[in-house]
C-alpha cells in the first residue's frame, strides 16, 4: 500500500512538472529571452552568512528633508571715499591791522577766487599747486575773511584785529573795465607812487595806498585802499580819477566806496557818467570824496 501511494505521488509530481514545462514552452521564446541571466554574474551573497545572520529588516524610513532656499548674503555697504582734497585757510593778524592769508586748495589749481572782507571783494589766482599767499587791509575788527571758488564752494577764516581802532581807511572798488584811480595828496603832494600789492614793509604811522585784486583774472575785481597816517599833523586830500578811453567813454561806470573808521564801516555806491568818445584823453576828477562828492573834469 505504501509503495502504491508513493508511486502515485511520484506520478503526480512528474505529471505536474511536465505540465509546467509545457506551459513554459507555450509562453514562447520571447519571455525566456527577457529572463536570461548569466550564472557567472550572480554572486551568492547569502552563501557566506549563517542562517541566524539573515534577518529580514524593514526598509529604513528616511526623515523628510526640507530644502530651504539659500539666504542671500547680507548686502555690504561700502563707503565711498571722497577725493583727498582738503581746503584750508589760515588768517593771521599783524600789528598794523592787516590780515595775512594762506590758502591751501590742491583741487583748485590756477583758479580765479574771490576774497571778501569788511565789504571788500577782490579777485586772485591760485598757484599751480592750489596755493595763495596774500594780505588784506583790515576793515572790520572781527577780521573775518571768506574765499569763494568757481564751483560755489567757499572757505572762511578769522582773526581779530585789536589795533584796528587806531586806523582810518578809505577803499574804492570796481569790476572789470569800470576802472577808477584813487589818488592821495599828503600836505599838498601827490602820493600815489607808494602804491603796493603787498602791504609788508610799509610805514605803520604814515599814510599809504594799497592796490588789491588781480587784473589778469577773468572778470577782475579790484580795489584801491588808502590807510590814513596816524599822525594828525599830516593833512590828506583824496581824489578819484577816471581816464576817458575807448573802454570807458560814453558809458556809466559803477563802483563802491568803503570807509572804515576805528573799525566802524560805512558803504556808498559810486556812479560816474563819462563823456562821449570824442573826449578820449580827458581825465574826470572827483575831488574830496569823503565830506562831499564833487565831480570835476581836467585836461
Amino acid at each position: 500500500m505504501k509503495r502504491k501511494i508513493a508511486l502515485a505521488i511520484a506520478t503526480l509530481a512528474v505529471t505536474l512538472g511536465g505540465t509546467k514545462l509545457l506551459q513554459d514552452e507555450a509562453d514562447g521564446p520571447t519571455k525566456q529571452a527577457n529572463l536570461t541571466i548569466d550564472p557567472q554574474s550572480v554572486t551568492a551573497l547569502a552563501a557566506s552568512l549563517d542562517p541566524v545572520d539573515i534577518v529580514t529588516q524593514p526598509p529604513a524610513v528616511q526623515a523628510p528633508v526640507t530644502i530651504r532656499p539659500e539666504a542671500p548674503p547680507e548686502a555690504a555697504v561700502m563707503p565711498v571715499e571722497a577725493p583727498a582734497c582738503p581746503v584750508a585757510l589760515e588768517v593771521v593778524a599783524s600789528p598794523d591791522a592787516t590780515l595775512g592769508l594762506t590758502l591751501i586748495a590742491p583741487c583748485h589749481v590756477s583758479e580765479r577766487v574771490v576774497l571778501r572782507h569788511g565789504g571788500l571783494a577782490v579777485t586772485a589766482m591760485t598757484s599751480a599747486t592750489g596755493a595763495l599767499f596774500t594780505s588784506l587791509p583790515g576793515m572790520e575788527p572781527g577780521g573775518e575773511v571768506a574765499v569763494h571758488f568757481n564751483n560755489g564752494d567757499s572757505v572762511r577764516g578769522a582773526e581779530p584785529l585789536p589795533d584796528l581802532g587806531l586806523y582810518r581807511r578809505f577803499a574804492l572798488q570796481w569790476v572789470a573795465q569800470d576802472r577808477f584811480e584813487l589818488v592821495a595828496f599828503k600836505n599838498g603832494i601827490r602820493s600815489g607812487d607808494e602804491a603796493a600789492h603787498n602791504l609788508q614793509g610799509l610805514p605803520k604811522d604814515g599814510g599809504y595806498l594799497s592796490m588789491l585784486g588781480d587784473a589778469t583774472t577773468p572778470l577782475p575785481m579790484q580795489a584801491a585802499v588808502y590807510t590814513f597816517p596816524l599822525s594828525r599833523d599830516v593833512s590828506v586830500d583824496l581824489t578819484i580819477e577816471v581816464a576817458v578811453t575807448d573802454l570807458t567813454c560814453n558809458r556809466e561806470l559803477l563802483g563802491e566806496m568803503l570807509l572804515s573808521e576805528a573799525g566802524v564801516l560805512s558803504k556808498t555806491d559810486l556812479t560816474m557818467a563819462t563823456p562821449s568818445c570824442d573826449a578820449i584823453g580827458d581825465i574826470l576828477v572827483m575831488a574830496n570824496p569823503l565830506p562831499d562828492l564833487r565831480l570835476a573834469s581836467a585836461r
